[in-house]
């Protein structure tokens, strides 16, 4: 049985998660863990705030630019390497590269070359999600049936439509899996851009709350990022099974 798209098991997992949290946070264990009840009462009184809202427009404005740039130019970018080969020798160890690295020890560098504005939390954020995009767009098209490439040719097709109406649309389900497991890595890259590089935002509030031991506002701050980041990926993961049935064809 499944309430809202989701199984019962992985409901009730939840909610033993946050019994626990309860428990854990009545019996005063820890200053860290305040009760589940206080967080939730905390966020609800946090949410109408003008800082909190200010420090969510700022975070989810960077975060989209973000991500943005690193779809409009990871998406292409790999669909092109899984269609010349000189390309994706020359891109690919690159790639492996920056998707494997710890991108956090590359943002002192980042802070000399552009500053310590919104701009170098963009540029981040950006370079959180893109690798993945274009290892993942790069996959779809190795995977695509020659034989449509070959049919767009005999019907003429120009670089740019078989671009378009080809690759990008056959490679849709791997993209699209790219996306998802790049925007989690772009909440990750924004909030440690707004905590490293310029202290606004949800970054802003983390430093804020941590350093009074503010703990309830914390987690509250903690459970919007991590609710907006899981409905992202639940969104796109939906729309992947939409679009299931391009594999299929392929």
């Amino acid at each position: 049985m499944t309430v809202f798209g989701y199984k019962l098991p992985a409901l009730s997992s939840l909610i033993l998660w946050a019994l626990l949290w309860e428990i854990v946070g009545q019996l005063d264990l820890t200053f860290f863990v305040p009760p589940f009840s206080e967080v939730i009462m905390t966020l609800i009184g946090l949410v109408p705030t003008q800082g909190f809202l200010n420090a969510l427009s700022i975070t989810t404005w960077s975060f989209a630019v973000g991500v943005f740039f690193s779809l409009v130019i990871g998406i292409p970018v790999g669909i092109l390497m899984g269609k010349s080969r000189i390309l994706d020798e020359l891109l690919l160890p690159w790639v492996n590269i920056f998707i494997s690295a710890p991108l956090t020890a590359l943002v002192p560098v980042l802070m000399v070359l552009f500053g310590f504005g919104t701009r170098t939390v963009i540029i981040t954020t950006a370079l959180f999600a893109i690798w993945i995009v274009i290892l993942n767009a790069r996959t779809g098209v190795k995977q695509i049936n020659r034989s449509l490439v070959e049919m767009a040719h005999c019907f003429g097709a120009s670089p740019m439509e078989a671009f378009f109406k080809i690759y990008f649309w056959a490679a849709l389900p791997e993209i699209l899996g790219g996306v998802r497991i790049g925007i989690i890595r772009a909440v990750k890259g924004v909030i440690i851009g707004q905590l490293l590089i310029s202290i606004v935002g949800f970054g802003a509030l983390f430093e804020l709350y941590s350093s009074q031991f503010l703990m309830a506002e914390f987690w509250a701050v903690l459970i919007v990022l991590f609710g907006l980041a899981f409905s992202l990926s639940e969104f796109l993961a939906y729309l992947e099974r939409k679009v299931a049935y391009y594999a299929a064809a392929r």
